[in-house]
């Protein structure tokens, strides 16, 4: 399943890094890097980062059989959108976007923290094939 093509490549940054726990600090240096160049504050800085750490380490936990990850950050009007991608085969789509706070295990936080820090998310499941989560986060006036 091929990411969606962006808008304007110009303000487009693409990474890949091995699904592997010790490359998420790369993808959080990378997506902080982005973040800065628009106008966001350093705590809007920082829950970017979390996202994305959640989102990677969620790839890693639950999309068994993907090698990689993909992580597509472009500008957006008036803010980031960040889009995290495995080629894994991983959770069932009802899971992810029917939890509530409520329904929370351990373990299951990320979902849960991912939408809290972030304006709009939004899960395309593909059991077999992969997830691909778009995050998105305005910049604040």
């Amino acid at each position: 399943m091929p990411l969606p093509q962006p808008s304007d490549t110009t303000d487009t940054v693409e990474l890949r890094i091995p699904s592997k726990a010790e490359w998420v600090a790369v993808a959080r240096l990378a997506v902080a890097a982005v973040a800065s160049r628009l106008d966001f504050s350093i705590e809007d800085i920082e829950d970017v980062k979390l996202a994305v750490a959640e989102a990677c380490t969620n790839c890693i936990q639950h999309a068994a059989g993907s090698d990689q990850i993909e992580i597509v950050c472009e500008r957006a009007p008036g803010g980031l959108t960040v889009r995290v991608r495995d080629n894994g085969r991983g959770t069932r789509p009802e899971a992810i976007q029917s939890r509530r706070v409520e329904e929370t295990r351990v373990g299951g936080l990320g979902v849960f923290l991912i939408r809290s820090l972030m304006d709009t998310v939004e899960y395309d499941v593909h059991p077999d094939c992969g997830t691909n989560l778009v995050m998105t986060k305005k910049v604040s006036s």
